[in-house]
């Protein structure tokens, strides 16, 4: 069956990323220059999706105005907030149900991103003719995650847990899942809250499996990266530029004769590369930008009017209009809007700074 419809999350608080999300959506935070939900949006619109929901916090207005109606995509998008307050993954799918109705459907944590095609699930959903289709991946804390459980004997799977304290598997439970018609909504209505007052997806898989619903899995092939620390941010976004194929790289900047460039370079319209300069791919910089007597990369995204002027960075996440002139080695660092950074010595390395900062040192 086709799959034409698919939920997102666009909503909670990220409170692990504080404090750079008190300002913009978690949602939003660039990836390989990126939002991240676009790449989610790329991601289920490849598999052949032409609905998709958006969940939002109430009051929300951000994700609507940087997303829109999903004309860029060719696809129609709707928001909708969870009512209640925040009361787990499986609520956040069942406040959608009035527009999934009775077709099969796509979920998607878009805070999960992914190297493989979310097709690829889908085509492994239809052939087998399954009521729900999960994605599994191997990790080092499964914790942290749902976690399946499978036979002694075979790979059967029987069961899924949320968050064990000790855990039979390193598998976990990726956020992207296939179900087919009404039977999420139909068991949403017979499970209950857990201990930790929500309402779990763990508990609907439990359910379909105790009732002899034809629940399958696909191990994810690739990596997969869930984004629910600042450390996830720099990895995922150092994954997705690896990822990139050269051709994405292009320069739109002027160079100067000692302009020294290695590897994959992306460089927006409007930037100005001063004198100095040697970039390091993969590397991304966005339009407007002012660059001079500095070293940008590896893996180092940089958002829109931004000027660097004497720093050397690697490995970090840089967001729009923000200023670093200083002669410092800035590493692993996530720094947010319009924040100010200069001058003095000694290097500076494992930063989150919040948006509007002004730091001098």
């Amino acid at each position: 069956m086709k799959i034409k419809k698919a939920i997102l999350t666009g909503g909670g608080r990220a409170t692990r990323l504080h404090p750079i999300t008190t300002t913009i959506n978690k949602h939003l935070l660039p990836l390989a220059n990126k939002p991240m939900l676009f790449h989610a949006i790329d991601k289920v619109v490849e598999a052949g999706v032409t609905d998709i929901f958006i969940n939002i916090n109430p009051g929300e207005t951000e994700l609507q105005r940087a997303i829109g109606d999903g004309g860029h995509w060719g696809v129609r998008i709707t928001f909708f907030e969870q009512t209640g307050g925040p009361q787990g993954v499986a609520h956040v799918v069942n406040e959608a149900a009035q527009f999934i109705g009775d077709d099969p459907f796509l979920f998607y944590l878009s805070d999960n991103i992914l190297l493989g095609q979310v097709t690829e699930l889908v085509s492994e959903f239809n052939s087998g003719s399954y009521d729900c289709m999960l994605a599994l991946s191997t990790v080092p804390d499964p914790q942290r995650f749902g976690v399946p459980v499978f036979a002694d004997d075979d790979s059967t799977l029987v069961d899924v847990l949320e968050k064990p304290s000790d855990p039979p598997n390193n598998f976990a439970v990726t956020g992207l899942y296939v179900y087919g018609p009404k039977v999420f909504f139909d068991a949403f209505k017979r499970i209950e809250k857990s201990a930790r007052g929500e309402y779990e997806i763990s508990s609907i898989h439990s359910l379909f499996l105790k009732e002899g619903k034809r629940v399958g899995y696909k191990e994810i092939t690739g990596w997969w990266k869930d984004t629910g620390k600042p450390e996830d941010l720099l990895i995922a976004s150092q994954l997705l530029m690896d990822g990139m194929p050269s051709e994405s790289f292009v320069c739109r900047a002027a160079l100067q004769s000692d302009t020294v460039i290695e590897g994959n370079v992306q460089v927006g319209s409007g930037t100005t590369i001063g004198p100095g300069v040697v970039l390091r791919g993969p590397v991304m910089i966005g339009e407007n930008c002012t660059l001079k007597q500095c070293v940008i990369g590896p893996h180092v995204s940089i958002a829109h009017g931004c000027s660097i002027d004497g720093a050397t960075i690697q490995k970090s996440i840089i967001l729009d209009n923000t200023s670093i002139h200083l002669y410092r080695t800035i590493s692993d660092s996530i720094i947010g809007k319009q924040v100010r950074l200069h001058e003095d010595e000694s290097p500076i390395k494992k930063m989150i700074i919040g948006d509007k900062t002004d730091i001098v040192v």
